[in-house]
């Protein structure tokens, strides 16, 4: 069953300096972006040196990914401008890696533009569902991310036959799990803004309930 978290915009202020180690990470994964893209297009990707050092640059950033999050939550550091900038990072730099393999003619367009459009369509039905709550990574989700960044990974690399075949079926488990998670998130969007809707009327019935019930007391009194 998915996990359903509070709304974080009803959590109170933050109290976390804005310079911080996440944000710090967060803001170097940004920042390679640009020295990335030029390493993975040199020479029109020709360059097999540039090639390995975007691997690397990737790999890193990748990591920061991982670790920038976590370290936030755990050492209390965790910043509205950490929430915003985080997955634009992510964003900008699968985005750049996925348009550039393409531009290249290493990886079809399709492909590129299926993960962009539910990489986007999921961050706009975040801020859809976000004042009902907060729809916590599944299982699936995650296992499309590390499917994700491993597909991309091995095809920024300068690979020729077998492992270039085998990288061909890891983007197309990517594939797979990034069109099922994102339709599991379609559904469970919808869900919860169904039930939150139907909270939100039990809620306010009661709350009319409850004036009614006080208004009748109030003049029952007053005739008494």
């Amino acid at each position: 069953m998915s996990e359903v978290l509070p709304d974080p915009a009803a959590t109170p202020p933050q109290t976390a300096r804005l310079v911080n180690l996440p944000n710090a990470l967060t803001v170097l994964r940004l920042a390679v972006v640009p020295v990335f893209a030029y390493l993975l297009v040199k020479d029109d990707g020709l360059d097999d040196a540039g090639r390995y050092w975007a691997t690397l640059v990737f790999a890193l950033a990748i990591i920061t990914d991982r670790y920038d999050g976590m370290i936030a939550r755990r050492t209390g550091q965790v910043t509205e401008f950490g929430k915003l900038a985080d997955p634009i990072a992510d964003k900008a730099l699968t985005g750049t890696a996925l348009i550039g393999l393409s531009a290249l003619g290493l990886l079809p367009w399709w492909v590129t533009w299926l993960i962009l459009v539910r990489e986007i369509g999921v961050t706009v039905l975040r801020f859809w569902v976000i004042r009902h709550g907060v729809i916590a990574a599944s299982r699936g989700g995650k296992a499309k991310t590390v499917a994700q960044a491993l597909a991309i990974g091995a095809y920024i690399l300068p690979l020729t036959g077998a492992a270039a075949t085998a990288r061909w079926w890891v983007m197309a488990l990517a594939v797979v799990l990034t069109v099922v998670t994102g339709l599991d998130y379609v559904v469970r969007a919808l869900r919860l803004r169904r039930t939150s809707a139907r909270a939100m009327k039990a809620a306010a019935a009661r709350r009319s309930n409850a004036g009614s019930a006080g208004a009748t007391g109030t003049r029952t009194d007053t005739a008494a």
